[in-house]
């Protein structure tokens, strides 16, 4: 009970931004070997909230909470050695603590290990393996794993090359603002992959993820512009600014 109320001032406290209060509360907690208090701490110096910033402090506390099978911690853990915070960068170790994390359903690191087997990081090059890990991302919506696995599926890598299904995740993707996934699904537009050719629809996608600073999709938009009549392209422009203004943060 004392533990329980001990979390809850701590939690009431960070809530209030009273992070010092915060910090105090959980230290005992984590020092007792509560794995959340720990994992907390952990973040809590890696954002400087309450004490300053210290990755190397926050690596410790990350490692404890990770060793009892946090699965937040094991991803953070493999976050900090694959970016080299707090810890010299290792890619093998970053792919162990996703891939612990991972197999507990850790929906981040299962689309972080994917990328680790698709480009080659700490782990051998598979390709089937990066598929495996992004379709169960994918399954749990995660956006960056809806794209690459739809990537996958455009290029036939690890899985049947499959345009309708390329389109189909990417589309999943967009659902939740992606804008590779919008750039991506006006390149299939405009090509004619997986779906009929539509320049209005390639218009549309690209002038949203225009929007956000994709140079490429600026490129292309030109380009598709140019074999547009003015009709068509006043119906992408205000299409892409409903669905902008549907999907405003």
């Amino acid at each position: 009970m004392n533990e329980l109320n001990a979390g809850l001032e701590a939690l009431l406290a960070y809530i209030s931004n009273n992070y010092r209060t915060a910090l105090g509360k959980l230290r005992p907690l984590a020092e007792e070997g509560n794995a959340y208090a720990q994992a907390c701490l952990g973040a809590m110096f890696v954002k400087g909230e309450g004490a300053p910033q210290d990755y190397e402090v926050a690596m410790k506390w990350y490692q404890k909470a990770a060793e009892q099978g946090y699965s937040e911690a094991q991803f953070t853990l493999g976050w900090m050695y694959r970016k080299g915070k707090g810890v010299k960068k290792d890619d093998k170790e970053a792919a162990k603590w996703y891939r612990k994390a991972a197999d507990q359903g850790n929906v981040k690191a299962q689309s972080n290990l994917g990328s680790m087997y698709r480009k080659e990081e700490g782990v051998p090059l598979d390709y089937k393996e990066a598929a495996y890990w992004y379709r169960n991302a994918s399954d749990q919506g995660n956006a960056k794993a809806q794209y690459n696995l739809g990537i996958l599926y455009q290029q036939g890598r690890g899985v049947l090359k499959d345009d309708e299904e390329a389109v189909k995740w990417f589309r999943e993707a967009v659902k939740q603002d992606n804008e590779y996934g919008q750039y991506n699904l006006g390149l299939m537009y405009y090509n004619g992959y997986g779906v009929q050719k539509d320049f209005v629809q390639a218009d549309l996608w690209w002038v949203i993820s225009s929007a956000k600073g994709n140079k490429t999709a600026v490129e292309n938009k030109s380009i598709v512009e140019s074999q547009m009549t003015s009709s068509q392209i006043e119906d992408a422009h205000r299409l892409a600014g409903e669905w902008m203004e549907k999907h405003k943060k």
